[in-house]
């Protein structure tokens, strides 16, 4: 595993792990060409340390999606700007933040009834941990889907987490910008979501 020294890393693969299961949703980017394909697709962490995902068979990263092609893949983390004024000392403003950028290969899996199991596993996983919702193998929707969605299972080739949590700071300085980044987060996406979702009239 390389890294370049801006960043803060962290190479422990249980964190990164912790990072997929967390926020699932992956930017999946292939090449073909020398111009890149990139899709916004969940991904779920098995038992076996890969990752299976699913595409729309009309979407034309789809393609690339097998045969062992290599594909590079980041989760993202949360994140926020970090302003001076929340430390005890002396800094200069910065941004916070967690990936994990990873390096794989990807084939395909053609079996409807391995594609009709992971759809059901994904939504087991999702739907945790009060599980409202139960996707059942004989949901008329889903077989309805199964011949329009591809699936797929990654090999995860190289790790690089990027954990930017001003570890550099001092112990009271590093617990301020972890309350920041908590939040933050809660009050941006409070925020964000109230200019999106316009109340119907």
């Amino acid at each position: 595993m390389k890294y370049p020294p801006k960043y803060h890393q962290d190479n422990d693969i249980n964190h990164m792990i912790e990072v997929i299961k967390t926020y699932p949703l992956a930017t999946v980017i292939s090449v073909k060409d020398n111009q890149p394909l990139i899709t916004h697709l969940p991904l779920i962490y098995n038992d076996k340390g890969k990752l299976i995902g699913h595409i729309d068979k009309f979407n034309p990263q789809a393609e690339l999606l097998k045969d062992d092609n290599e594909v590079t893949i980041i989760f993202s983390g949360p994140q926020c700007y970090i302003s001076p004024s929340i430390y005890t000392t002396t800094q200069l403003p910065t941004w916070n933040y967690i990936m994990v950028h990873l390096k794989a290969t990807v084939k395909a899996i053609e079996s409807k009834e391995s594609l009709k199991a992971s759809l059901i596993d994904m939504t087991t996983f999702l739907e945790a941990p009060e599980h409202k919702y139960v996707l059942e193998p004989d949901n008329r929707s889903m077989k309805g889907y199964l011949d329009f969605i591809k699936m797929f299972e990654i090999t995860i080739t190289d790790w690089e987490g990027k954990f930017k949590l001003s570890q550099d700071k001092k112990p009271r300085d590093i617990e301020n910008a972890r309350t920041e980044l908590i939040r933050a987060n809660q009050e941006s996406i409070e925020q964000f979501l109230g200019k999106i979702f316009k109340p119907i009239q």
